[in-house]
């Protein structure tokens, strides 16, 4: 059972393209089992993603990328997580990808140093793997994106040579600081991670993220004032009974919004999108607070036509 046991993680869906402490989690429990052998450092990039991928294809999820409250859960059942330690050692500046199979004392790795980025597949050998990762698939790692830190070559060794152990390399460090030289840790309490500016109090940059990628996914081509209406609809359902209370239950509704039935969520979304969900978390609604829009040239639904219409802004009719 987790340390931190349920309701660790957020609410949130994480994705590729969140920051923060989600994300943090996410890495350290995910490298705690030996599914993820970077950097942790609170940024969902591409190498995260992979390995989410190859965590929810061996554990019977659905492989999506997107981690839910199905994996959420699972992680917290099968990994431990110090919270504490791990954004300590980040407020310190240390970088590493060994967490979880060893004593703390030994995992933290030097001080400021990527270093460690080179040795993650020697770190992972530390691990026992438990009873539900035997038999796992690693000739999967082909179909992995690898980033240019991984591409690093192995050590050659003998035949029953013991490969040294990574990390204990800081251990003998020359440069390790004595404890007059140690700098001082900041008191506060920000981990030293990636976060997005000018974030709303109450919406988390995942929140920000994913609204962006719905705007641009489904409004790019409209108008400004028509891409702060179609934010506003999404933070109106929110308000709404009838719809889920967060945006990625909204935007993930199934049948709600045509970018994530077509892909089209995935882009990256540009500044213009993202402006526009903070003028509509910021109190500006175009759509005279609108619960649904269709563009009515496109619209194959005869339902949506029997909604009261509120305005046209564009292409998009804005409905009750």
């Amino acid at each position: 059972m987790g340390a931190s046991g349920v309701g660790a993680f957020s609410d949130q869906v994480i994705q590729k393209g969140a920051t923060g402490d989600d994300v943090v989690e996410l890495q350290a429990r995910m490298q705690y089992n030996g599914y993820y052998d970077g950097t942790i450092d609170g940024v969902f990039g591409w190498q995260t993603y992979w390995s989410v991928r190859e965590f929810q294809e061996n554990f019977g999820l659905e492989v999506d990328g997107l981690v839910g409250q199905s994996m959420k859960q699972m992680l917290e059942k099968a990994t431990e997580y110090d919270k504490e330690f791990v954004h300590r050692m980040l407020r310190e500046g240390r970088q590493f990808t060994h967490y979880g199979g060893v004593d703390k004392q030994l995992q933290k790795g030097s001080k400021g140093s990527k270093g460690s980025k080179q040795q993650p597949s020697e770190g992972k050998q530390q691990r026992t793997p438990s009873p539900e990762k035997e038999g796992r698939d690693e000739s999967r790692g082909e179909k992995r994106p690898v980033e240019q830190e991984e591409v690093q070559p192995a050590p050659q060794q003998e035949p029953g040579e013991v490969p040294p152990d990574p990390v204990q390399q800081p251990q003998v460090n020359d440069e390790t600081p004595s404890p007059e030289e140690e700098q001082p840790v900041p008191q506060d309490d920000e981990v030293n991670i990636e976060k997005a500016i000018n974030v709303p109090e109450g919406y988390s940059d995942n929140d920000i993220r994913i609204m962006a990628q719905a705007v641009y996914g489904e409004a790019r081509g409209e108008p400004y004032v028509g891409q702060v209406a179609v934010a506003a609809v999404i933070l109106n359902r929110i308000q709404s009974p009838t719809f889920p209370n967060t945006p990625s239950g909204v935007i993930f509704e199934p049948r709600a919004f045509t970018a994530v039935a077509d892909g089209q969520i995935w882009m990256d979304p540009d500044e213009t999108a993202r402006k526009a969900v903070l003028d509509a978390i910021n109190g500006q609604d175009p759509s005279g607070y609108a619960l649904y829009y269709f563009n009515p040239q496109t619209a194959t639904s005869g339902w949506i036509w029997t909604r009261p219409q509120i305005k046209q802004i564009g292409k998009h009719i804005f409905c009750k």
